[in-house]
């Protein structure tokens, strides 16, 4: 099992919305790989929402309601990337955050 201090930040919340972390050696394992897969899907479908939020506000007749949407869902795309990346972050021999970004990744969980 790896030390508390290296524990990974998986993609999803338990069921009261406490994040939920991963102990193990190997990189490879059933739930490493699941979460590695859901990882990437995430971050696939973040990208596919930039690329339609950039369509949509190119459009000249766009609803205020659709934009509203569209930000709500920017929004969170952009909560789970910051996930993702934390977690990938935790995981590089890196030297610590500048405190400055330590509140807003705080409130990424």
């Amino acid at each position: 099992m790896t030390p508390h201090d290296e524990l990974r930040l998986l993609p999803w919340s338990g069921p009261d919305g406490k994040p939920c972390f991963l102990s193990t050696d190997n990189p490879a394992s059933h739930l490493s790989r699941l979460a590695d897969a859901m990882e990437a899907d995430q971050l696939d479908r973040a990208s596919d929402l930039v690329a339609h939020g950039l369509e949509l506000i190119s459009s000249e007749d766009v609803e205020s309601l659709t934009l509203e949407r569209l930000a709500a869902a920017l929004t969170d795309a952009l909560r789970t990337t910051l996930r993702v990346a934390r977690s990938r972050g935790h995981r590089l021999a890196i030297p610590e955050l500048p405190d400055r970004l330590h509140g807003l990744l705080e409130r990424v969980d």
